[in-house]
């Protein structure tokens, strides 16, 4: 009778694993296939806002290299952000002292400080390509992003 029940609790506990490690293959498959098409942080799907501008040729080809060097700028300081939060996940896992998990959120704030320097940057940069017309367009479509993404 004892062995009955523990080969119902094995088979139990071997179906909840399986369970969690299917639940957890998804999770990483969908957000895998997320991370690789990254968009304008400024821009919904796979477009960025000057390009519904309506810019010249000679717009454009002022605007597509900033646009490559920020967003290549933006995967590398997000690429330290990342490693930065798994060094905090590991320090909190461990119950590592105040003193260095204090340390690394500075370091995380100066991250974050540091993309939103880039962004204000990339944005006055823009703007200097744009007539007063497409300016105008410009602010009105980050403004309707941002309070779009606000209240998602």
């Amino acid at each position: 009778m004892k062995s009955k029940w523990l080969t119902v609790v094995l088979v139990l506990s071997l179906a909840i694993n399986a369970g969690v490690l299917v639940s957890m293959g998804y999770h990483y498959y969908v957000n895998a296939s997320d991370r690789s098409s990254a968009p304008c942080p400024m821009s919904p799907g796979d477009s960025h806002l000057y390009q519904s501008l309506g810019l010249s040729n000679l717009q454009l080809s002022k605007m597509e290299p900033l646009a490559q060097k920020f967003h290549g700028r933006l995967e590398e300081l997000g690429a330290l952000m990342e490693e930065k939060k798994e060094a905090l996940i590991a320090f909190l896992q461990k119950d590592s002292d105040p003193v260095s998990i204090e340390n690394l959120r500075k370091e995380m704030a100066g991250i974050q400080d540091e993309i939103q320097k880039e962004v204000i940057v990339h944005i006055m940069e823009s703007k200097k390509i744009l007539d007063p017309q497409q300016q105008q367009r410009f602010f009105d479509l980050m403004r309707r992003n941002m309070t779009h993404a606000q209240s998602s």
